[in-house]
């Protein structure tokens, strides 16, 4: 899944903005528990690309008055 930019956060709709919001935080977790299991993942430097993507849409969402 790509990261997501700005322009594309700020095109979606709500619900859609929440929906994702959901899933990159899943996803966000699933890598977390690998790490602190001690296994080997494929692409080290996702949790942190997730974590940035998680912060945008956070802030785009509190910028248009929707709470979180």
């Amino acid at each position: 899944m790509p990261i997501l930019r700005k322009k594309e956060i700020r095109e979606m709709s709500q619900k859609e903005k929440m929906s994702k919001l959901d899933e990159l935080n899943t996803e966000l977790s699933k890598i977390r528990t690998m790490i602190h299991a001690g296994g080997a993942i494929e692409n080290p430097g996702r949790a942190k690309a997730l974590r940035k993507t998680i912060a945008r849409l956070k802030t785009i969402m509190r910028e248009e008055g929707v709470k979180i």
